[in-house]
């Protein structure tokens, strides 16, 4: 018959307190008392066997074996073989008695085991050891109370300061822990009022120091609770579980355990209705009652919360200068407790449960330190780009494709703190002068921001985020983005020296090839970087990376993509890569490959490889030099030998579309040449990891049976290239 039990975890501030003692001598008194068997449970893994002493047992079996119990429902009898139940009355589970063995514990197979006691017994008594290690956090999460025994020792009374705060910082409920002194002298100048301050906690229980007694029992090997039932501090044990059964304290705790979450549910994900007006507590901004007034209770918190850290600590000032991650984590966990600190002021109704205050201080630490919302997309691997088109609409693009996110900004506020976050540290800014910004996050995603008045709907924030692991042409030929072939043949290309340029629309991909076209550059070539924000990550050694700088508060100072590609030709460059060119610049890219930098590469926004040439144009008349089209066309047809056309079609996946040569100028018309085109043939319907129905495009590469003209100089320079790979099939 199942009954609804608890679980108490027992675990020392320090070594020595006696919380193995306690933690037998409370179950066997729950015993005496209500005549209800106890399971003691030894988890322990640092002692390994004190129980055995104390209780004068030593069963063959261990917690380790129940831990390899199989997976499925655990009852008595299943549980029989692995426990003593011993004649007075309790049963007992103990640790191994060596640390190989203890090393072999399944912390899954104990949470089965945890999730199934209270429907055994009445009371399970678990003894946690002194150290907070995943095993006692595991026990933490299934235990009713947690009972923390400490000693009137100043030293004792700091470490227990320690583990309290590390259970603060876990996010157990306060009610949760409760603190038994033990080996008290009522003459101690430690008295239960002092104990109390210093821990600033109010305590459950005080024994009194026996320490005969308790040698004497230990000697004999038996629980003093059940050897020496007549002496005070047995005594001291039996008012111990009486006060518990009389204050209700297990059935409170475990209604507070399974009370319904309430706000808890709700997170920023949902949304709720945001302020559109400034920050708490703002010289230009209402009062923080006012700007409460109207929202729901848990946006009101967090602004409560962000407005008391905004009183202890200056953030922004913090965040900015602590570059070095390992100051970055200190202000983090400073951080934390601060709002763990400020979180005892709040009511607890509203966020009753433990998964509740967890949610509620990741999201105002996010907000404080991090990127708020978008933290949580930010992490999401599948995640490409992330679309913010309001406060309350953010849309994010995954496996090609875009859809709406359930994320939402609190308040407009909110988000001009991120992206003050986000520009700050690069010494850029944003305001009603400047209202947009191009920057990168630390990780080097890129992000562009544009505020109001451009943007009639508040902030507008678009990120494009890079993966985490280097792309490779291995990867890009498993996405199906180019066959093993045309990798081969591209990377010969960019080891000869063929002056390339990576041609797409927005986000089909540019830049993610541009980077792989990159790393085939031979590791001996000197190469430098032109960028408007440093995206790209080349893996050689002989790199130098530059990056625009825009104007500054008085309209001075700015450094363009012109300016950084004058002053790179002065660097005895070998390899020039322009990230994008849009604007003058291009003209002077196609000087440089025109003049001893051969094998440049860089990226032109365009649909198919003749509009390319056509944008290339464009761009080289908007270096005001005055020059005619076919000088234009004819620097063009010298400076470029290859196009390679990027692009995402309706599916999603992102494909190279043509290969293309330059081949000269015939009249006043540049000629161009496919090598390689996708042919695409067609729809497929697939099943992508969800489960649902997908229509994807079915293609092929296929050569056009065009020889380029460079591959008999690639060949003059004893590059092996089969001419078998240009046959059309």
């Amino acid at each position: 018959m199942s009954v609804n039990g608890h679980v108490i975890a027992v675990v020392g501030g320090k070594g020595g307190v006696g919380k193995s003692v306690f933690a037998a001598n409370l179950a066997l008194s729950w015993l005496q008392n209500f005549k209800q068997r106890p399971l003691i449970v030894d988890l322990d893994l640092n002692s390994l066997g004190d129980q055995n002493i104390i209780l004068g047992q030593n069963p063959p079996k261990s917690i380790v074996d129940v831990s390899k119990l199989p997976p499925g429902p655990i009852d008595p009898k299943i549980l029989s073989p692995f426990m003593l139940n011993a004649p007075q009355g309790y049963s007992f589970i103990a640790s191994p008695r060596d640390q190989i063995v203890a090393r072999d514990i399944d912390i899954d197979g104990v949470t089965r085991f945890l999730k199934a006691a209270p429907s055994i017994f009445n009371l399970t008594v678990v003894d946690c050891g002194n150290g907070l290690d995943p095993i006692a956090m595991r026990v933490f999460e299934y235990a009713t109370a947690i009972f923390v025994v400490t000693t009137p020792d100043v030293i004792v009374i700091n470490q227990t300061r320690r583990v309290l705060a590390k259970i603060q910082e876990l996010l157990f409920p306060p009610e949760m822990v409760q603190i038994i002194v033990n080996r008290f002298q009522p003459n101690s100048l430690l008295n239960p009022q002092a104990i109390q301050k210093a821990l600033g906690r109010p305590l459950f229980g005080a024994l009194p120091e026996e320490t005969a007694t308790c040698d004497s029992c230990l000697a004999k090997n038996q629980p003093l609770v059940l050897a020496a039932s007549n002496t005070p501090i047995a005594r001291a044990y039996g008012d111990l579980v009486r006060k518990m059964q009389q204050t209700s304290l297990l059935e409170n705790l475990s209604k507070l355990k399974n009370k319904p979450t309430g706000l808890a549910n709700k997170v920023s994900a949902a949304g709720g209705p945001g302020l559109d007006s400034g920050p708490a507590g703002s010289a230009g901004g209402a009062s923080l009652a006012k700007l409460q007034s109207g929202i729901d209770p848990w946006t009101a918190m967090k602004i409560r919360l962000h407005q008391g850290l905004k009183d202890q600590m200056d953030l922004m000032k913090l965040s900015t200068d602590a570059r070095d991650p390992k100051t970055q984590a200190v202000l983090r966990e400073k951080t934390n407790k601060a709002i763990l600190d400020l979180l005892q002021q709040e009511d607890q109704a509203l966020i009753p449960t433990r998964e509740a205050k967890s949610q509620l201080v990741k999201e105002v630490l996010d907000e404080a330190l991090g990127f708020g919302p978008l933290e949580d997309l930010l992490a999401d691997d599948s995640v490409t780009e992330i679309m913010v088109n309001a406060r309350d609409q953010i849309y994010v693009e995954r496996a090609g494709k875009s859809q709406l996110s359930k994320v939402t900004f609190s308040n407009i506020q909110q988000m001009r703190n991120i992206i003050d976050r986000i520009v700050q540290p690069l010494g850029r800014r944003v305001d009603e002068k400047v209202p947009y910004v191009d920057a990168r996050l630390p990780v080097g995603s890129r992000v562009h921001v544009i505020i109001p008045p451009l943007a009639l709907r508040g902030p507008t924030i678009t990120i494009r985020k890079f993966p985490k692991e280097r792309i490779t042409p291995e990867k890009l030929v498993a996405f199906g983005s180019m066959t093993q072939e045309i990798s081969d043949f591209l990377r010969a290309c960019v080891v000869a020296k063929l002056n390339t340029v990576v041609s797409g629309g927005t986000g089909s991909g540019k830049t993610t090839l541009l980077n792989v076209l990159s790393n085939f550059i031979p590791e001996s070539e000197r190469i430098i970087t032109v960028e408007d924000s440093a995206e790209l990550q080349l893996s050689q050694e002989h790199v130098v990376r530059l990056e625009t700088r825009p104007k500054n508060i008085e309209g001075e100072g700015e450094v363009s993509i012109r300016d950084l590609i004058k002053c790179c030709l002065r660097m005895r460059p070998e390899r020039i890569v322009v990230g994008e060119c849009r604007g003058g610049e291009a003209l002077d890219m196609l000087q440089a490959m025109s003049t001893g930098h051969a094998g440049s590469l860089t990226t032109v926004h365009a649909n198919n490889p003749r509009e390319c040439l056509g944008r290339l144009e464009t761009l080289c008349m908007q270096a005001g030099l005055g020059l005619p089209s076919k000088a234009i066309k004819e620097n063009i047809a010298s400076a470029v030998n290859l196009i390679i056309q990027q692009s995402r079609l309706t599916d999603g996946s992102r494909k190279i579309l043509y290969i293309t040569e330059v081949t000269g100028m015939q009249g006043d018309v540049i000629s161009l040449q496919d090598i390689f085109i996708y042919k695409q043939e067609g729809y497929e319907i697939v099943k992508n990891k969800s489960g649902k129905e997908e229509r994807k495009i079915k293609g092929r590469f296929v050569p056009t049976g065009f020889i380029p003209k460079f591959v008999e100089e690639m060949e003059a320079k004893g590059m092996k290239i089969s001419r078998g790979l240009f046959q059309a099939k």
